[in-house]
């Protein structure tokens, strides 16, 4: 058995981290020391490394969840489980580097705008931009909306 200090330092995980977990119920101390202490098992180890690599991953506590109850009964899951969970996340991450590129190319857009020097920014394309896009849509402004004023110019 050991002390989460000890399963912390052969995981890569912070105390805080495996409390954090134990919280949200995707690991637990198999027992406790007389004086309180949290005592793990090899398997416990074995279970706070899985969700490490998982979170690493990108998976979600709630995805770690349930993928958890399949590795720990997998005679009754099946593998089209897993790889619904695992598209579910990938869609994601294209979404999110989808919108990263269209903020990356917005923020060239803007920087490829201003011309940069020392004098005040009275006058500063980003700034106006900004405050166009702000001006024209009645929601959070979309990168799009900001690029269309600067294109303008």
């Amino acid at each position: 058995m050991m002390k989460i200090s000890e399963v912390a330092a052969k995981t890569g995980l912070s105390t805080h981290t495996l409390r954090f977990y134990e919280k949200h119920g995707l690991i637990s101390a198999s027992q406790r020391s007389a004086s309180g202490y949290r005592l793990y098992s090899e398997s416990d180890r074995r279970k706070a490394e899985f969700i490490r690599t998982a979170r690493n991953v990108g998976f979600s506590l709630d995805d770690i969840a349930v993928l958890l109850s399949i590795r720990l009964d997998k005679s009754s899951h099946t593998c089209e489980e897993v790889t619904e969970i695992t598209r579910r996340k990938l869609d994601e991450v294209n979404a999110r580097i989808r919108e990263l590129t269209t903020m990356r190319n917005t923020l060239g857009t803007l920087l490829d705008s201003c011309c940069g020097g020392p004098e005040d920014a009275t006058h500063c394309s980003i700034i106006d931009a900004l405050d166009a896009s702000r001006n024209s849509s009645s929601g959070p402004a979309e990168a799009a909306d900001i690029v269309s004023p600067v294109a303008r110019r």
